[in-house]
């Protein structure tokens, strides 16, 4: 990934977002900028969360569940839902979220997702 930057000034992430990027030429701060690239390349993985985001609120409209999304935090969703709703929510989330990646990336390893129901965030853990 650095010596593709080092031409084109721009670094892509896993799903083809880019960024314009400053190289600089000055040997002491390689090493900083190289560290950069590698963090903006995985960076990807917020994209595939943003896309898992994107897509579960129309699923879960039609499958006829009455979640909400509540909150993000770092790579988990929380959700308020009915507990008659609570296994098929959390399927569904799971479906959602393992497949959102595609058709925009097709990446080598399975995206596994736990999903869970309980009272409270503290006690899903």
């Amino acid at each position: 990934m650095v010596g593709s930057c080092d031409s084109c000034y721009r670094v892509a992430t896993v799903s083809r977002a880019s960024s314009p990027f400053q190289w600089q030429r000055r040997r002491n701060e390689r090493g900083y900028h190289a560290e950069c690239l590698k963090n903006e390349g995985i960076s990807g993985a917020a994209d595939i969360m943003r896309r898992a985001m994107i897509r579960i609120e129309p699923a879960l409209r039609s499958a006829d569940l009455s979640a909400k999304m509540l909150l993000q935090v770092h790579d988990e969703l929380i959700f308020e839902a009915p507990e008659k709703e609570s296994d098929k929510t959390c399927k569904l989330i799971a479906q959602v979220m393992e497949k959102a990646a595609l058709p925009a990336v097709e990446i080598s390893v399975p995206l596994v997702v736990e999903a869970r129901a309980a009272d409270n965030w503290d006690a899903a853990h």
